[in-house]
């Protein structure tokens, strides 16, 4: 890594096997995938062919210069710090980001992005038959928590799995919307749609004094209910004690369980 005029300038080469590809020769490559001329894409971006060639001709790329390739390509750059579980500031960045669970083995923090946080990953949820069944009857259209990252995605899909007695993947929804609030608020804006009983409120978020609401919608019930021993033997699932994200194989085999299921 360099440093010039006060910029950093960044010599980067990509590992290929035991072959190191280098940053310019990567970037010629992918605007020729794009069908692109040097000055075809010089004049997207309002460079010089000249400065494309140097561009991919060496390694000395700045990320202001790099951002504007990418971007001439009809593409957005992506640059992520990819923190590994055991690594010692992975809990620091859970409860800095509020999240509760995950089954990867990695937390990717993107660095490019307005938000700190972001993440389209479906989720599953933990909910007791007695408010999972009215969510899919359409008559619980909020699901109230002590705790759930607030920075989820508008439209983010939810897996929703009753707990016992049930213990079944039941159906779908879609987050419309995450927000923190204070109890009393919560309260007054949303009992009337939580289908919960104002004892049960005040015990379950006994010692807060805020919670969050997680907004619900395109409410879907699965054609059968997926019981936890298949959940186990197909999709190695473990039932999250409030959410969990859904990994890739249980996302696909339930994508294909039912065609009604919103993509």
């Amino acid at each position: 890594m360099k440093r010039l005029s006060g910029k950093i300038i960044e010599t980067n080469t990509f590992s290929a096997g035991d072959v190191e590809i280098s940053l310019g020769r990567r970037l010629r490559e992918l605007r020729e995938l794009a069908g692109m001329t040097q000055s075809q894409l010089a004049r997207q971006i309002g460079a010089s062919r000249s400065a494309i060639s140097r561009i991919e001709n060496h390694d000395d790329v700045s990320t202001a210069m790099l951002k504007k390739f990418v971007a001439g390509l009809g593409a957005k750059l992506r640059i992520d710090a990819s923190f590994d579980a055991t690594s010692p500031v992975m809990l620091r960045l859970r409860e800095a980001f509020d999240v509760e669970h995950t089954n990867d083995d990695q937390l990717l923090f993107p660095l490019f992005e307005d938000a700190p946080f972001k993440t389209s990953r479906d989720v599953v949820l933990s909910i007791k038959p007695q408010y999972s069944t009215p969510i899919l009857e359409g008559a619980k259209t909020v699901e109230l928590r002590r705790r759930f990252p607030v920075q989820v995605p508008k439209g983010t899909l939810a897996y929703i799995y009753s707990t016992s007695p049930t213990r079944a993947l039941t159906g779908t929804a879609r987050i419309m919307g995450v927000e923190k609030i204070a109890l009393g608020e919560m309260w007054e804006r949303y009992s009337s749609v939580a289908c919960i009983e104002r004892d049960d409120f005040d015990a379950y978020f006994s010692g807060l004094d805020e919670g969050v609401v997680i907004q619900l919608g395109n409410v879907h019930q699965l054609p059968r209910a997926i019981g936890l021993d298949e959940l186990r033997d197909r999709f190695e699932f473990a039932p999250p004690q409030s959410f969990v994200y859904a990994n890739p194989l249980l996302r696909e085999a339930i994508k294909h369980e039912s065609s009604s299921l919103p993509h």
